[in-house]
């Protein structure tokens, strides 16, 4: 004969859910979208009382699709958006922001304590772009929305790796100004832009960024080495001899590191495969290869020269003797290793194929 179902243990398990009911919060605190506001784009820079001063660049979307450019002052970030917020009907929400503009003057004087109140607040994503301006942001925030109702829109496109980003513009997060910050062989660039004049902006450069400091500048065309470097120099077009064009579609680096009598030697080898655009005249393969490669080499041997006198290592050439130094000897390799090292690139390039070739 079967036993009697026991129904204890089921009014046990009722008792207990209906006692845990009262424990639950729900989602009290979610705000509807309609009441947050979610810009797309912030600017900081440093006022004459060393405060900071913000720009927020907020979509508002209606009938017309304008955009509000809000600013404030204030002695950190987080009270700038606490005041922004408590003088608008919307809660100011930055976990859509998309690119920070800093002002090139307070780039110039460090970057770390905005790194790390984001690294902090969590309030940003980390993956959040970051740009130096080359104007008063006051300006550039002006012009950007005279320009254009969609001022938001255009700044993101022009980073936008399926809009209008190219290896000639830097690409650099939040996250990895951070770890530059808190490395000791590995810095970072920055792209500088400022409003355009026929366009709405131009990109005239790279930062080269030291502890969150701003030492220098490069060029878009050192850039795109650089991005070689950083294996982004894909679809990067190179004019050859002012007579022929040719377009990266790969590129692949190796290196060879090792020290002798405290001294770090390295040797690098860039590997790309190009494709010829367009050409003047009747110039061979060998002769763009050959140019090609003399032109590339001598653009990073330059770029390495000054980021060498300035003690910046934005090629990340010391994490190649991370295995040959200590960690005590790597506190020093930016001011004894990096201004000794003794760096050597080849550059070998194949054409893949002609590509659009056309004869003018």
């Amino acid at each position: 004969m079967d036993n009697p179902v026991n129904i204890r243990h089921p009014l046990k398990c009722f008792l207990m859910l209906a006692a845990l009911l009262p424990l639950l919060s729900g989602c009290w605190d979610n705000k509807d979208i309609n009441h947050r506001s979610l810009p797309v784009i912030m600017g900081i820079s440093l006022t004459e009382e060393n405060q900071y001063k913000v720009f927020l660049d907020i979509p508002v979307t209606n009938e017309t699709s304008t955009v509000n450019i809000v600013s404030d002052t204030g002695n950190t970030i987080n009270e700038i958006i606490d005041h922004m917020s408590m003088n608008m009907e919307t809660q100011v929400d930055l976990l859509h922001l998309k690119i920070v503009i800093v002002d090139k003057n307070f780039a110039s004087k460090g970057m770390e304590d905005i790194i790390s109140a984001f690294n902090r607040s969590r309030d940003i994503s980390s993956k959040t772009l970051l740009a130096i301006c080359d104007e008063e942001l006051d300006q550039f925030f002006s012009k950007m929305q005279a320009k254009s109702e969609h001022s938001g829109s255009i700044v993101y496109d022009f980073f936008e790796k399926n809009a209008g980003w190219n290896p000639q513009l830097a690409d650099t997060r939040v996250w990895q100004m951070f770890r530059s910050i808190h490395s000791y062989t590995h810095d970072v660039i920055v792209p500088i832009i400022r409003s355009g004049r026929s366009t709405s902006i131009e990109c005239v450069g790279s930062a080269i960024i030291k502890n969150g400091r701003m030492t220098g500048r490069i060029g878009p065309d050192e850039t795109l080495v650089a991005n070689a470097f950083y294996g982004k120099s894909a679809f990067g077009k190179v004019e050859v001899m002012n007579s022929a064009t040719v377009q990266i579609i790969s590129n692949r680096l190796t290196h060879r590191s090792w020290m002798k009598d405290g001294r770090p030697y390295l040797r690098s080898h860039l590997r790309l495969k190009v494709t010829i655009l367009d050409s003047r005249g009747h110039p061979t393969e060998e002769q763009i290869n050959g140019k090609l490669e003399e032109l590339l080499t001598t653009r990073l041997n330059q770029m390495f020269k000054q980021t060498q006198k300035e003690q910046a290592d934005i090629l990340a050439l010391g994490q190649h003797f991370r295995n040959h130094l200590t960690r005590e000897q790597l506190q020093d390799w930016r001011t004894t290793y990096y201004p000794d090292l003794d760096f050597k690139l080849s550059v070998s390039t194949v054409i893949e194929n002609r590509g659009n070739l056309k004869s003018l």
